[in-house]
């Protein structure tokens, strides 16, 4: 909005200086006209009253009247302000607002039929173009701050659950490889995540991103449901190849129900239905669309990486892959054989 007229008034610090008078006492002058100056005080039975010495209002309201403001310099003489300042008119600001002692300038708004982050990318380019003098900052508060804050934050909290989970499947296996093979699953759940929020228009929020960290957890499933029994194939002494495509037919099923049951579980969530329902329908949508992605790819990209990780380790020495086995054969190694009769 617009401000209050108020007078400004300039120092002149070289002339001040010259007859000994200082920029203090130049505004205690000037407050003391305008402001009055307390002089003594005035007992009246158990009370005190100040005594104010202050200029006539008729006088204070003639802005010609202000150069005659006398000034004592150190020397004794009375100097007329207009000798050492210049004063003129012009529009102050409203209200002064300070952050850490810094002035502070708020421009606020509310969002309408957008995303906060398609309209704060609109706010910062429009700000680009603004030329902004040196001693000024531009930061961007409010909402924004907590979603920047959020993101992180959930940002953390998801690779802290892929680590988790990769250290839980590592102690189950036995293996560093094969966990690593599994994990090869989420990477298609982003781009289910993707084409999910695209087609139904919705933005990558907080409840979406909390979704996400959910899908960490759930899409590694049908990858371990997977490899675990190729991996009981091979121990039976079945050939990798011949192990990996009878493993895909029998454990389709099991797959395909595993997944089946989340995702049209979360279907009604998904469609944003009743009281509340939006801004509990990223979260269904983010796992839905993730979820299935990740299921019809895993069936293809996992026993792919599987072939191609076991050719790896074979060709330098499998011991990244065959740290559970070699335990197992070292265990194994120390029983002495029973003989019979």
């Amino acid at each position: 909005g617009d401000g209050r007229p108020e007078l400004q008034l300039n120092v002149d610090r070289e002339r001040a200086s010259f007859y000994g008078i200082s920029t203090a006492e130049v505004i205690s002058a000037v407050r003391a006209v305008f402001d009055g100056q307390v002089s003594t005080r005035l007992r009246t039975g158990d009370s005190e009253v100040d005594v104010t010495v202050i200029l006539p209002e008729e006088y204070r309201s003639q802005l010609q009247n202000i150069g005659e403001i006398m000034i004592m310099s150190r020397s004794g003489a009375l100097v007329p302000l207009l000798q050492v300042a210049e004063w003129k008119e012009e529009m102050g600001p409203d209200m002064i607002r300070r952050d850490n002692q810094s002035r502070v300038a708020t421009v606020t708004g509310d969002i309408h039929g957008r995303d906060l982050n398609s309209i704060l990318r609109d706010v910062q380019k429009r700000m680009e173009k603004i030329s902004i003098p040196d001693g000024y900052t531009i930061e961007y508060g409010g909402l924004s701050q907590e979603m920047t804050e959020s993101f992180s934050s959930l940002t953390l909290a998801l690779l802290l659950a892929i680590v988790l989970v990769y250290m839980i499947m590592a102690s189950q296996f036995e293996s560093l490889l094969y966990p690593f093979i599994i994990m090869f699953s989420l990477p298609p759940t982003l781009i289910g995540v993707i084409v999910g929020l695209a087609l139904t228009g919705r933005a990558l929020s907080v409840p979406a991103f909390i979704g996400i960290i959910m899908l960490a957890g759930i899409v590694v499933n049908n990858a371990i449901v997977l490899v675990d029994y190729i991996n009981r194939l091979r121990k039976q002494g079945m050939d990798r190849d011949e192990a990996i495509a009878t493993a895909g037919p029998v454990r389709l099923r099991p797959i395909l129900m595993t997944a089946l049951t989340t995702i049209l579980a979360l279907v009604p969530l998904t469609l944003g239905i009743g009281e509340g329902g939006e801004s509990q329908a990223p979260l269904a949508t983010v796992v839905v669309f993730g979820l299935t992605f990740s299921t019809f790819i895993t069936l293809v990209l996992v026993p792919v990486v599987y072939t191609l990780f076991d050719d790896w380790g074979r060709k330098f020495g499998g011991w990244f892959g065959k740290i559970g086995r070699r335990r197992r054969s070292k265990k194994n190694d120390d029983v002495e054989p029973s003989t019979s009769v």
